[in-house]
């Protein structure tokens, strides 16, 4: 191999090794197929076991149930601004469904997190209603801070209230400071809030809360 090819081949393994960048860093729509991404350990999984879930129009993973939050972290991709949507069920159990999304996760611990109480959806309580999605940042804001400190700020109803045993829709936009989130294709958003942390970019992946599974399909990732 002559210098010259040598110094090609050389700077092509380097393009290798450095692809694909970052999320965060190309803009445009990535649709990570969760199937693929399980199948080759990519999804890392935090205080949960996953499986594979297929019904008649999702291909998805599922979370079991566990105490303590739990996570499922979509490696090799990050993500500052942009859209993140993906669908997701939960049950219509009261105090064992809290399912959603983690971003700008530093690790398992630091991280902004949107997620919806399923069992509140339909509830007749109008201070259970009321709280139906939620806004936190981990480990400083959790769900009880904002409520005592902040109440009726970071978490909100759902109207019209989807059905709480089947798949929900779920897009969130974050424009930073700005997290913006809307269910189901509603034209008016759930839930605004601005962001209380201050990493600004970080990982994407699924979240269930304490004693919660969930299952969840369809993600896509739109960087801005």
């Amino acid at each position: 191999m002559t210098s010259l090819n040598s110094k090609v081949y050389l700077l092509f393994a380097m393009l290798i090794l450095v692809s694909p960048l970052s999320f965060s860093q190309t803009k445009g729509s990535k649709s990570p197929d969760l199937s693929a991404l399980f199948k080759r350990n990519e999804i890392k999984v935090y205080n949960r076991e996953m499986c594979l879930i297929q019904d008649d129009s999702r291909v998805g993973v599922h979370m079991n149930e566990r105490g303590g939050d739990g996570l499922a972290w979509l490696t090799n991709i990050q993500f500052s601004n942009g859209t993140v949507e993906f669908d997701v069920k939960g049950r219509d159990v009261q105090g064992e469904s809290f399912v959603g999304i983690a971003f700008h996760g530093l690790n398992d611990s630091t991280y902004d997190a949107i997620y919806l109480r399923p069992f509140n959806f339909r509830a007749e309580d109008k201070s259970r209603k009321s709280h139906c999605v939620q806004y936190i940042a981990q480990p400083v804001y959790t769900w009880s801070k904002l409520r005592e400190e902040f109440p009726g700020k970071y978490e909100q109803p759902i109207e019209p209230a989807p059905d709480p045993n089947s798949w929900v829709h779920v897009k969130v936009i974050m424009a930073s400071p700005k997290i913006t989130v809307y269910i189901n294709n509603n034209s008016q958003p759930s839930l605004t809030v601005e962001k209380l942390s201050k990493q600004t970019n970080g990982s994407v992946g699924f979240w269930v809360g304490n004693g919660s599974g969930g299952d969840f399909a369809n993600i896509k990732i739109t960087s801005e």
